[in-house]
């Protein structure tokens, strides 16, 4: 391997504990305090502006950022919170370079439109979901739990009382959307000639 100026530079800040102490103390940091200036747990301070004389609810910025800073020291000295925190944002953005794909992808094959592209309300509904549960999938297995939760259900169902539970529901899910009967409504063309 062909060491280069990056390369080198990236070695120093790896020996320097850069991306093990500073980037998740800030990332830490950032992301507490954001949550506590927009939910003001600590309360709000009354600010009267002298330009339109309205007064605003301002966050307690020096206790949020104490706060965010404690909760950050805190994170950075425990080793297996920065190993869980670099694992799951590295994954994150493992998840959003595929979204970006995907949405890149897509947008290629739509018609052109003065907004750009976007996803139908349904679309964008079950888009939500998936990434949920990718997230969700992904702290899991940072904390280990994943492993624990397939092997308890290979534990607790059998491989043949799984695939036989799927096959009932299949069946139940198959039979309901064969016989669903759509009550018949007025339609707008009904309404409308009224």
């Amino acid at each position: 391997m062909v060491a280069t100026a990056f390369g080198g530079a990236l070695a120093f800040l790896t020996r320097l504990g850069v991306f093990e102490t500073v980037l998740p103390f800030l990332l830490v940091f950032t992301l507490v305090f954001a949550f506590l200036e927009k939910t003001k747990v600590f309360g709000v301070e009354k600010y009267r502006s002298d330009a339109d004389n309205v007064v605003y609810d301002v966050p307690k910025k020096n206790l949020n950022s104490m706060a965010a800073f404690c909760i950050a020291f805190f994170v950075v000295a425990s080793a297996q919170l920065v190993a869980i925190v670099s694992e799951v944002t590295s994954k994150v953005v493992l998840l959003i370079i595929l979204v970006f794909c995907f949405t890149l992808t897509v947008g290629a094959f739509q018609k052109e439109q003065k907004e750009g592209f976007a996803l139908n309300k349904t679309w964008t509904v079950v888009f939500e979901i998936i990434v949920f549960v990718g997230i969700a999938l992904i702290f899991l297995n940072a904390l280990g739990w994943l492993d624990d939760i397939f092997n308890w259900l290979n534990n607790v169902w059998g491989s043949e009382a799984t695939a036989s539970l799927v096959m009932v529901l299949l069946l139940i899910g198959l039979m309901v959307f064969i016989t669903w009967d759509k009550k018949p409504g007025k339609s707008k063309e009904a309404e409308k000639s009224k």
